[in-house]
């Protein structure tokens, strides 16, 4: 599990498509009085254990705003 405290630009070039798949679940909850946005990404069917949870990443609310930006900005939205 990462609990994201900020998220800025990484400069280098992406070097491919990864071949792996993964679903993203998320949970929005408070933890400590802490409003969180939790992403769970679970493996795809062609991994050695399906749909078994692989990472955790806990957004909360400043670098939630941040990856929204990121995602306005860079998309259109």
């Amino acid at each position: 599990m990462a609990y994201v405290v900020s998220v800025g630009k990484d400069e280098r070039e992406i070097s491919s498509l990864h071949p792996t798949r993964l679903t993203f679940r998320y949970m929005v909850g408070e933890q400590d009085g802490v409003k969180l946005l939790q992403l769970n990404s679970y493996g795809s069917e062609d991994r050695a254990v399906p749909d078994k949870l692989s990472q955790t990443l806990q957004f909360d609310e400043s670098s939630a705003r941040q990856l929204f930006e990121i995602i306005r900005a860079e998309f259109g939205f």
